[in-house]
């Protein structure tokens, strides 16, 4: 069974999973994530601009730790769940 969660629970969601992780965004990423808004946005769009910010940074993060797979893993990976 699907769980469909409003955007605002979602939201919430990533905020409380951040905390718990410790997630620390910097003052400077947060405000180059504003600027890059236009003029007029949403609660949404800003959560979702840090979500995307969150995602990137474990990214990086597992790299640097070797949490990474080949090319070949990652297709094996994916074959296994597309059939």
């Amino acid at each position: 069974m699907e769980i469909l969660l409003q955007a605002w629970e979602r939201d919430l969601y990533y905020l409380y999973l951040w905390k718990k992780r410790g997630i620390m965004l910097t003052k400077e990423k947060i405000k180059m994530s504003i600027d890059s808004l236009p003029d007029n946005f949403t609660i949404e769009d800003i959560i979702e601009e840090l979500i995307v910010l969150d995602k990137i940074d474990q990214g990086l993060k597992d790299v640097k730790e070797g949490k990474i797979f080949t090319t070949e893993e990652a297709k094996q990976r994916l074959d296994k769940w597309l059939k």
